[in-house]
């Protein structure tokens, strides 16, 4: 999300269009009309025209379901557990985490290199927890 469209946002407009909101989470308008069909939080209003009409808090929803299925790798079933368990201050929360701006040398990363990256710290992950065990005396082995 860009520095523009996080400031458009907090200027307060009222309704955004869907291709607006894919500007401004990076997602495809097929996954948005998806996640409505499976998420009971995100119902966007429609306007005469009967064209979508996302108000900030539908885009602080997905923002949210991104994150819990881009980062945190929940299945959407998982997702639609945590959502039905969160409530808009968890998702204020997690607000926090995409308003840091990228410095320069984090430039974006090829997909290719975005997978391996994950792979790694998803195997960085399990050593530690590995780890964790060993020093509280419940592990044994090697990971």
């Amino acid at each position: 999300m860009t520095k523009t469209n996080l400031k458009r946002l907090d200027e307060g407009k009222l309704y955004y269009s869907i291709s607006e909101v894919c500007t401004m989470t990076g997602l495809e308008q097929h996954v948005l009309r998806y996640w409505e069909s499976e998420f009971p939080q995100l119902r966007p209003k429609k306007n005469r025209s009967g064209n979508r009409a996302y108000r900030t808090k539908e885009i602080k929803i997905i923002r949210y379901i991104k994150y819990l299925l881009y980062e945190e790798m929940y299945t959407i079933p998982g997702a639609k557990k945590k959502m039905a368990d969160a409530n808009m201050a968890d998702m204020e929360g997690q607000q926090v985490l995409l308003r840091v701006s990228p410095t320069p040398e984090h430039k974006a990363i090829e997909p290719e290199a975005s997978n391996k990256l994950r792979e790694e710290l998803i195997r960085l992950r399990s050593d530690l927890e590995f780890m964790l065990k060993v020093v509280h005396g419940a592990g044994g082995g090697s990971p």
